[in-house]
């Protein structure tokens, strides 16, 4: 029996995505950036790689995790601008309480992302795209950035609409376009499927959520797992998942690119000590502790491997952080292999409880 969406949890969720943020709040700061490629990342020399473009620079082909090498060769005369990420904590915390004027069911994805559940608003606005619109206003008016947005009554279709009509887009796909939306998409497009499941995807002749929706369940389980039934229910518009309001970061991790691969222990062991004091200042400014340890390498030739430790206690400390990044980099290949990038990483944080999300109908 074909699963229906069920009008009892149809929400208003708007999915709000800041158009180049990085590079826009750069371009906002310094008038001689406007109008100009521009990217925001390290250096080429430093093997660094693109953080955030501006769009001028997307008409070169350049992208985010690009190496900056490669985009200087696309565009020679694109401006590098080294990441200032206090100015950009100043602007997403301004956009952040506008969100909250509406509704406190706000999950942030990112400094310049995030989900709203508008089914119920504290200004009892009906209209979600109503209150969209306003946000984008709100946001231009105080931080001089444009954002776009997309509403639906679900996640998935909130935030492939927000992608849209970039910049400074607004799109709302209404349950009764739903199925004609999704049936156009491209399937590269949808929520779990990443470069490999795309290329699957292709093999079985799945180019768009409407060839998805030919698949059956049967068919897609057999292919992809316990994914099978995601997909399914995605091609038929259905994705139950809540907003989490009480969204946390699951993680704080450092990582740097070195400027040469190195073999040389005594300053891959100094790095690494470094990496772990800087992951110490991130977990106390957000008051967190964690238990599990993760070392990650990346090789001369591209290859990456990480190594894991989870201990007994909550630990915050870098020195304590750094005494199993040690023993952990002795189950590597460091030394007699060059390596090229070195991260730390602190995971298992305790949760906070989670409110229950709200489920009422309405669009």
């Amino acid at each position: 029996m074909q699963k229906q969406i069920p009008n009892a949890i149809l929400k208003k969720i708007i999915h709000v995505d800041m158009d180049a943020f990085y590079a826009s709040v750069e371009q906002r700061d310094n008038s001689a950036l406007r109008g100009k490629p521009v990217i925001v990342g390290g250096t080429a020399l430093e093997r660094g790689v693109v953080a955030a473009c501006s769009y001028e620079a997307r008409k070169f082909g350049i992208h985010s995790a690009m190496s900056t090498a490669k985009a200087m060769l696309l565009c020679p005369e694109c401006v590098l601008v080294h990441p200032d990420f206090k100015k950009y904590e100043k602007a997403s915390s301004v956009i952040n309480k506008i969100f909250h004027e509406y509704t406190n069911l706000v999950e942030p994805l990112s400094l310049d992302e995030a989900y709203l559940d508008v089914t119920d608003n504290f200004l009892e606005i009906k209209s979600a795209t109503v209150i969209a619109g306003q946000i984008k206003e709100k946001i231009y008016e105080q931080t001089s950035l444009t954002a776009s947005a997309g509403v639906s009554y679900c996640k998935f279709l909130a935030k492939i609409a927000s992608g849209f009509k970039k910049p400074d887009g607004l799109t709302v796909v209404t349950p009764d376009k739903a199925a004609d939306f999704i049936a156009k998409l491209p399937i590269g497009s949808f929520h779990g499927v990443g470069k490999v499941t795309e290329k699957h995807m292709h093999s079985l002749g799945i180019y768009t959520g409407a060839d998805l929706k030919k698949k059956t369940l049967a068919e897609l389980e057999e292919n992809f797992g316990k994914s099978g039934s995601w997909f399914y229910d995605l091609a038929r518009g259905i994705d139950e998942t809540p907003v989490e309001p009480n969204w946390i970061r699951k993680s704080a991790g450092r990582e740097t690119t070195l400027a040469t691969d190195i073999t040389d222990m005594g300053k891959i062991r100094g790095i690494l000590e470094e990496l772990c004091f800087d992951v110490e200042k991130d977990l106390k400014s957000e008051g967190k502790k964690g238990r599990t340890i993760t070392l990650k390498v990346k090789y001369h030739d591209f290859k990456q491997i990480t190594r894991s430790i989870t201990i007994e206690r909550q630990v915050q400390a870098g020195a304590t952080i750094n005494k199993y990044v040690q023993e952990l980099l002795s189950k590597t290949e460091a030394g007699k292999k060059k390596i090229r990038l070195l991260g730390v990483s602190m995971h298992g944080f305790e949760e906070a409880k989670k409110k229950p999300g709200q489920m009422k109908f309405g669009f």
